[in-house]
């Protein structure tokens, strides 16, 4: 990385780590910021989507359920931001039947267990750099970065260019570790800060500043991505994590990528900002509609089971909104109920259209609720690593 690539207010912060390579140090947060008429209408739209989209969550009569599968979407199109093939269906089968995976759905499943480790109200630790730790280990255990000691900060540089670039013609190095600390104090500092920006635009700061400290040997895209989910929550501007960004970052993620290296080399703060409220507001409009079509889909189905003469059919069908695959062993744990009383509620939704059987070369029979993915995914949930983008 040379100095001369950055602009004069931004040169300051290039750094000679202690090992001659130049590095850069992101100033603390806040940014000092240009309000122009472009960034607050932008803000506004994303505000008036948000608040749209959280007023729907609210009134959903579960909104818990609607919003799990459009978190594992969320997981699905981080990874692949990062080279992952799996699709949705490919994950939630995975779920049901661990034995169906193959390397790439692990480690999307890992995603979501991290994000609804995050997510729970009951975890150990608050918003912190530890939680982030903890999060980050989950993520990367088991699986390709699993040399990438999970859950700790990085002890070594790492930098980000073309594949087999060095630390001196890399397009960006982050700090040195001999500096990342002065960098995360703050940075923790920051999240727990009475903020004078607008909360939209803080998360947008916010995940900036923890991809050009870029903490963790690998796993810093995915883990600066879950970040914006989770504040999204834990500030109560969702009552759950029903924005999957990573939809509208994943087709455009050259932009993406621009974006955030403008505010490092050239102080870009305000078009980074503005596409991050793009991306906020498209996919906020697009998770209502997906949270109503999700909701009318959850009614339609409750009515094809709802005269058979039990509620085990009709737990059975929220429980597919959560998780949208199952076996007999997962239904009877489910409902509480015998093997044989599993299997005979599976073949009521089988022969209400509800179900279908997938096949599979696990001993026990695999059931997709296909009509659930297709309404989150926006197109066939064709079974099958390698799915083209979503759209």
């Amino acid at each position: 990385m040379l100095p001369k690539e950055f602009a004069d207010g931004q040169r300051r912060h290039v750094v000679r780590a202690e090992r001659g390579y130049h590095a850069f140090v992101p100033p603390p947060l806040p940014p000092l910021l240009a309000w122009d008429q472009e960034l607050i209408s932008a803000l506004s739209g994303a505000d008036r989507a948000l608040g749209r989209l959280a007023g729907a969550g609210r009134v959903l009569p579960n909104p818990h359920l609607l919003s799990q599968t459009l978190l594992r979407r969320e997981a699905v199109v981080s990874s692949r931001i990062e080279g992952t093939q799996a699709s949705l269906s490919d994950v939630v089968l995975y779920e049901a039947s661990p034995e169906t995976g193959h390397g790439d759905v692990r480690e999307v499943f890992n995603y979501v267990q991290a994000i609804e480790h995050v997510l729970d109200p009951d975890r150990d630790r608050p918003l912190s750099l530890s939680l982030l730790g903890q999060a980050h280990r989950i993520l990367l255990t088991g699986v390709r970065g699993n040399y990438a000691t999970p859950g700790e900060f990085r002890r070594s540089p790492n930098w980000i260019g073309t594949p087999g670039c060095s630390l001196n013609d890399a397009r960006f190095v982050p700090p040195p570790p001999e500096r990342l600390w002065e960098c995360l104090d703050p940075f923790e500092k920051y999240l727990h800060a009475q903020h004078q920006l607008p909360p939209l635009i803080a998360v947008a700061c916010i995940h900036y500043q923890f991809e050009a400290i870029h903490p963790f040997v690998d796993g810093n895209g995915r883990l600066g991505r879950l970040l914006i989910v989770l504040l999204l929550a834990e500030w109560g501007l969702l009552p759950e994590p029903m924005l999957d960004l990573s939809v509208y970052l994943e087709p455009r993620r050259d932009e993406y990528y621009a974006r955030l290296l403008a505010v490092s080399t050239e102080g870009d703060w305000a078009g980074w900002i503005r596409f991050f409220l793009a991306a906020v507001t498209h996919q906020a409009a697009d998770a209502a509609d997906r949270a109503q079509r999700l909701q009318e889909l959850r009614d339609d189905l409750r009515g094809r089971v709802g005269s058979v003469g039990s509620a085990l059919p009709g737990r059975l069908v929220e429980e597919l909104f959560r998780r949208p695959a199952t076996t007999i062993t997962r239904a009877a744990r489910h409902l509480g109920v015998t093997h044989r009383a599993a299997r005979l509620n599976i073949a009521k939704l089988v022969a209400a259209g509800v179900l279908v059987e997938v096949p599979t070369r696990s001993r026990q029979k695999l059931f997709l609720a296909e009509e659930v993915l297709r309404v989150v995914e926006g197109r066939n949930p064709a079974v099958g690593r390698g799915q083209p983008p979503l759209p």
